[in-house]
């Protein structure tokens, strides 16, 4: 995944450039919507990456702002790539626009930190598993996709990410291994690969087990990115039932980072981590429902 053309960071870093160099000219939004003959709410919306920009509007943007000539071409083709259509577009009509983003800003990403209190993480998760999550979630639902069109891409999600695996770091309450998920056989084979997954070097799995009591962040799963190139700065997201939350300011990014750090130290070791997942296995199959 890391190293993969991702429109939406793509746009991240154009529009964080662009509102370095506007500020850097000292111009407001509004200056600049005068030039443009726009709204300052599309200068605004540009910075924030809220929407695309076409090419010819960053050169525009960058003969406004007094950048050299040979400055330009590198920015105008970001542009250009933030408007291209990622590896998802493929199933477009199960993709919300706040999942296309995250799909793409979770394909840039060279190190993801994941803490979850309910279930396993989807990147972990086997087909069976994500199947009976995703059913459970559609309830109230009116988006008009079968079932097997989000699991189909999520076992797609996991095709590109063991391709070009990222570093993934997963943090897990002991009610996620726990919780049995689409009956006995599926959670069984479910702590199998998540046993065989904290195998690779990539991956570290640890459980906050419940005799540690409370902590920090107890009911507020959450998601940290980092990505390989330092233009690009790390982002938090948590999700809720009808999209996702996104961080960016830094300060509280830092904040997430902080309790992530937090969790690792409540957590059971990775080496002891394996061994609940080992104790709740034997503990499925010997207790048959």
């Amino acid at each position: 995944m890391p190293g993969t053309h991702s429109p939406t960071v793509r746009r991240r870093r154009l529009s964080l450039e662009l509102r370095r160099l506007r500020e850097a000219a000292k111009l407001t939004c509004e200056d600049v919507a005068a030039r443009l003959e726009c709204s300052a709410s599309k200068i605004s919306r540009i910075e924030t990456g809220r929407v695309s920009v076409s090419p010819r509007d960053v050169r525009d943007l960058l003969r406004i702002y007094d950048v050299p000539d040979d400055q330009h071409e590198s920015l105008i083709q970001l542009a250009r790539q933030s408007r291209q259509k990622g590896w998802w577009h493929a199933y477009a009509e199960g993709v919300q626009p706040h999942l296309a983003t995250y799909l793409s800003m979770e394909s840039a990403a060279s190190e993801i930190r994941f803490y979850s209190v309910a279930r396993i993480p989807a990147l972990l998760q086997t087909e069976n598993y994500a199947r009976a999550v995703i059913s459970a979630g559609r309830l109230g639902s009116s988006y008009p996709v079968p079932t097997e069109w989000p699991v189909g891409l999520l076992m797609q999600r996991q095709r590109l990410a063991m391709a070009s695996p990222p570093s993934v770091w997963v943090i897990m309450d002991e009610a996620a291994l726990r919780r049995e998920v689409g009956g006995r056989e599926t959670t069984r084979q479910q702590i199998e690969h998540l046993i065989e997954l904290s195998s690779m070097p990539t991956v570290v799995v640890q459980f906050i087990p419940f005799s540690s009591g409370e902590y920090a962040a107890m009911d507020l799963p959450f998601i940290l990115m980092g990505f390989p190139d330092k233009a690009d700065p790390d982002v938090a997201c948590a999700g809720y039932p009808t999209g996702i939350l996104w961080i960016e300011d830094m300060a509280e990014v830092d904040r997430y980072t902080l309790i992530f750090h937090h969790l690792q130290a409540v957590a059971l070791s990775p080496a002891d981590s394996l061994a609940l997942m080992v104790s709740s296995l034997k503990d499925n199959q010997t207790h048959p429902k």
